[in-house]
C-alpha cells in the first residue's frame, strides 16, 4: 500500500495532479475518494508528495526526494 498526500500541483506524463488530493498506487490500495496513478513509483513520484502510510515512507525513502521535506512556496500550491 502506497498513499500521499500532495501538497502541490504537478505534471507527469502530460497527466495533471492537483494539489490537496490524497493518491494511491493501486485501485486495492484506494480509500475513499483517493485518485490512483498506476504508474506511481519511487523513479516517478513528486517531490510534493508527503507520505500517509508506511509503503508511501518506503516509496519516498528509495526516491531522489529521500530525506527531503515538502516545502510549499505558494504559487506551485494553487490549481491552474
Amino acid at each position: 500500500m502506497a498513499r500521499f498526500g500532495s501538497t502541490v500541483a504537478f505534471v507527469v506524463g502530460g497527466k495533471r495532479y492537483k494539489a490537496g488530493q490524497t493518491y494511491c498506487d493501486t485501485k486495492a490500495n484506494q480509500v475513499g475518494t483517493d485518485v490512483i496513478w498506476a504508474g506511481m513509483s519511487s523513479s516517478t513520484m513528486s517531490p510534493g508528495l508527503v507520505p500517509l502510510d508506511g509503503g508511501a515512507t518506503t516509496m519516498k525513502g528509495a526516491s531522489v526526494h529521500a530525506g527531503k521535506t515538502t516545502q510549499i512556496d505558494g504559487a506551485n500550491s494553487i490549481e491552474g
